[in-house]
């Protein structure tokens, strides 16, 4: 569907019903959806007299999220949705609600990052959680409201991602169409009682059932083939945003089920609402428009990044915008009362499109891009994106956009799955101060690995981002010079948020890299890092802030001094994600069925208890822990890993 089409078939938006008072000539889009905050006590004049106020160590598990402040009072989402109320003054722990969403995951537990975060409203804090639950909590003392179940107990479907509060109505997506068959949807409850008030599916289910409304079957008409046997993907587990002008949710839709659009859809159709941004009426969930990044998707590029309202001066005139930077490695700007595209032009290096036609809305693709089980493809970006679900910040005192950029190629169609790993070396990110009218880059700083933290911008005119080798830093906005930096002694990922208590403007993020090392375990040895020592805090910044943070752990080295190497303990693998510290070969067939014909090595007999690994592995003997139960698995096959990280504990050096 081209993009002067989109609308065709739907009435006129209708107007919006509480129009807001306008904050600013450039937008009046809430600063939530801009991470943006109109604080100036921090300036350029005196950051550099920032400090640390306080704080606060949490437990393993992902700390990755974006907290929320609202009338001194700091609230995190951490591990499994655990939600802490912190003073935020003193770092005062007030409070504290453990979901027990490892005990109630089951088998979900295998999937997901963690809490992405939390919402506030009205006294009330949401949270979603691993096994599907949308909780609100009293915001003064944790005590649980209610509790929906949002997914079936049994499907493949989970939440990592933030509420969205709107009104009095809340919203939340799941993810789930990476590994399973999955269609996805949104649903929207009030908030004051979690009573469902409607539901929309991204993607068509099975015509023989019927559909939900005339929108699924519009989208039908762009499948082929029988795409519901696979689910047909589409969850919404990132982006979403509240436009209070129009009164309408905005949902970035994700990749398709399968991924791979010729299994998916015969290689037909644009796949309706794969890849997409859907407006929704928000007191209804009817559908109103969308947009579509990637007609077809094939290459994991997700529309569930960050969507950014704006009201920006375009062609004479100011129109009501969003901003979004997907995956795919395109900036779009996209008129939000209609859907159609304005302007699109790539932040980082494409290969799978020469452009974006104007005209249609569609991308322009290379034709090779497709055709990698023909021919080995380099694929820029790579799957993981271009940018990240880590939010990007719009300033609309600068007009800019921080966004962090990720450099990442892979070779596809060069091994299993259809993709080889990233080229060697090729891992570099940037962070790039981006003017959206003119759809260029302004400044832009490199920052080390393949990716920045989130950012968020403020009425100061500063820019904060953290970054992988530990370090919370601060920018000018309008030249990106570097003001200001904080060693963090771990890696500083989260997006930061800035808020005012006792008159004072604090500065707070959260430390420590929540992501699974064995997916991205490259990065983690590139920065030394340590998924068992590694501290998760919250850390909070004022001017004249006086604190320091504790001596940094270590892992004891090994005898004759140098490289210190892993402990031989058998469960070394970060228990809250399940996952290894390190990337790790398959183990070779013909090792596997040699120690089973002959005399083990040396090293084998000196492995722990056999009772002890399968307790963990089969019965979830640390399951409160976040350590998933595989008890799916054959006791030959445990054993075969037990043998398997045993001997690669041994032969691999530690992070130093």
């Amino acid at each position: 569907m081209g993009a002067r089409s989109r609308t065709a078939r739907l009435p006129p938006p209708t107007p919006a019903r509480r129009p807001t008072r306008r904050t600013g000539r450039r937008t009046a889009a809430p600063p939530g959806s801009q991470h943006y905050s109109p604080l100036q006590r921090i300036d350029p004049g005196n950051v550099a007299r920032l400090g640390l106020a306080w704080s606060y160590d949490l437990p393993p598990g992902n700390s990755v999220s974006a907290p929320v402040a609202h009338e001194g009072v700091v609230y995190t989402a951490t591990g499994y949705s655990v939600v802490t109320a912190l003073d935020a003054a003193t770092g005062r722990e007030l409070w504290r609600h453990d979901p027990r969403t490892a005990e109630a995951a089951g088998w979900k537990l295998r999937r997901g990052w963690g809490s992405r975060g939390l919402a506030y409203r009205d006294g009330r804090i949401f949270v979603g959680t691993q096994d599907g639950r949308l909780i609100a909590l009293d915001a003064r003392s944790g005590r649980p409201i209610w509790s929906a179940m949002t997914v079936g107990k049994h499907d493949q479907r989970y939440i990592t991602g933030a509420p969205l509060v709107f009104r009095d109505k809340v919203l939340i997506g799941h993810g789930g169409a990476d590994a399973g068959k999955t269609r996805g949807y949104v649903t929207c409850y009030d908030a004051a009682t979690g009573r469902q008030l409607w539901r929309f599916f991204t993607v068509p289910g099975d015509p023989a059932r019927g559909f939900e409304d005339e929108t699924q079957a519009m989208a039908a008409a762009t499948w082929s083939g029988e795409w519901w046997k696979g689910g047909g993907g589409g969850t919404v587990w990132n982006a979403m945003s509240y436009d209070p002008e129009l009164d309408t949710v905005l949902i970035g839709v994700g990749n398709g089920q399968p991924k791979d659009h010729g299994i998916r859809s015969q290689g037909k159709g644009d796949n309706l609402f794969l890849a997409s941004i859907v407006a929704l009426d928000a007191e209804t969930g009817a559908y109103r428009w969308h947009y579509q990044v990637n007609p077809g998707e094939s290459w994991d590029y997700t529309a569930t990044m960050d969507i950014e309202l704006a009201d920006l001066a375009l062609g004479g005139r100011v129109r009501k915008v969003l901003l979004h930077a997907p995956k795919n490695g395109f900036f779009y700007v996209v008129d939000r009362t209609n859907g159609r595209l304005i302007s699109a032009e790539p932040f980082a290096r494409v290969t799978w499109a020469t452009r974006i036609d104007l005209a249609t809305g569609r991308p322009v693709e290379n034709p090779a891009a497709r055709r990698y089980s023909e021919a080995p493809f380099e694929l820029w970006p790579a799957p993981t994106g271009a940018h990240p679900w880590l939010p990007m910040a719009f300033s609309p005192r600068t007009g800019l956009v921080y966004l962090p950029v990720s450099e990442r190629p892979v070779i596809m169609g060069g091994g299993e799955g259809g993709s080889d790993p990233q080229l060697p070396g090729s891992d570099r990110s940037r962070l790039v101060a981006w003017d959206p009218v003119r759809q260029q880059a302004v400044w832009q700083v490199d920052t080390p690995g393949m990716w920045g933290g989130g950012a968020i911008a403020t009425g100061g005119g500063l820019v904060f981002q953290g970054q992988m080798d530990q370090l919370f830093n601060a920018y000018d906005a309008r030249t990106g010079r570097r003001l200001w930096s904080f060693d963090a002694r771990a890696p500083v990922i989260a997006p930061p948020i800035t808020y005012e208590a006792g008159g004072v403007q604090y500065v707070t993020v959260l430390t420590g890299f929540g992501v699974s090392a064995a997916v991205f375990g490259r990065t983690n040895q590139a920065f030394n890092l340590d998924y068992r020592t590694m501290q998760r805090r919250v850390l909070t910044f004022a001017l004249g802030g006086k604190a320091a943070l504790p001596p940094l752990a270590r892992p004891a080295p090994a005898g004759g001094g140098g490289r210190p190497r892993l402990r031989a303990r058998p469960f070394a693998v970060g228990p809250r994600q399940g996952r290894l510290p390190i990337d790790l070969p398959p183990l070779p067939w013909d090792e596997r069925h040699r120690r089973r014909r002959g005399p083990r090595p040396a090293r084998v007999r000196r492995l722990p208890d056999r009772s002890v690994f399968h307790a963990i592995v089969r019965e979830g003997a640390l399951l409160t822990q976040g350590m998933p139960r595989f008890d799916d698995l054959p006791e030959e096959t445990v054993e075969d890993i037990r043998f398997y990280l045993r001997t690669r504990a041994r032969e691999l050096p530690a992070p130093a």
